[in-house]
């Protein structure tokens, strides 16, 4: 069963990512879970939650993860963000012509952004990625795995440019396809959870067709 969310509109002029969870507890948007365990041999389920709103330029989202151990040794953007504790959002605005984008984000900010179709995708380029303002309650310093219980932060605005094969200038009464993760290939407890549900057999995000629906009002 696919899952659908409905997305608010916010005023976010002049405001800074560390600033989006006091935004979002100010308009009342609710947290939801990332919890969907799609594939039993990977059974761990850490405390995972996100929420979204919009402004007339950019999506923001505020991720909270608490999990038994932590790591953020990618080292650089478009780097192997997924091995380390990640969070990510997939999301697909138009269906009819199948390209989709992937915001994978690490704890301490360190940011993949990719588009493209099945099998023919691409990375963005460094300057499109600079746009995407970002906060991490860890810090920005790369570190490796922590073992022991942490609860993490990450905040993000993400401008509609960096929908980079598009030309998007506004959400407002759109629905796109969308899921969102937590991974952490590379930790002592490897795990992949989604928030929409993925039926195949093997842990695999890019998977566009069990994505859910982000209707923005």
């Amino acid at each position: 069963m696919f899952k659908e969310l409905l997305i608010k509109m916010v005023c976010a002029t002049g405001i800074t990512a560390q600033s989006i969870p006091a935004l979002m507890d100010k308009e009342g948007i609710d947290f939801e879970p990332i919890e969907t365990i799609n594939w039993q041999e990977y059974p761990y389920r850490p405390k995972v939650y996100f929420r979204m709103a919009y402004s007339n330029d950019a999506l923001l989202v505020h991720y909270k993860v608490t999990e038994k151990s932590v790591a953020a040794v990618a080292g650089c953007d478009n780097g192997n963000v997924w091995e380390d504790s990640c969070v990510e959002f997939f999301t697909m605005p138009d269906e009819k012509d199948g390209v989709y984008y992937n915001y994978e984000c690490n704890c301490v900010g360190r940011l993949l952004i990719g588009g493209g179709v099945p099998g023919n995708r691409t990375h963005a380029e460094q300057n499109v990625i600079d746009t995407v303002d970002r906060w991490a309650s860890l810090g920005k310093d790369d570190f490796e795995e922590r073992i022991g219980e942490c609860t993490w932060e990450v905040a993000l605005i993400i401008p509609l440019k960096t929908l980079f094969l598009h030309n998007i200038t506004s959400l407002k009464g759109k629905t796109f396809r969308a899921n969102f993760y937590k991974c952490g290939d590379k930790l002592q407890t490897p795990h992949f959870l989604s928030w929409s549900p993925i039926g195949l057999p093997h842990p695999n995000f890019h998977c566009p067709q069990f994505f859910g629906k982000l209707i923005f009002e």
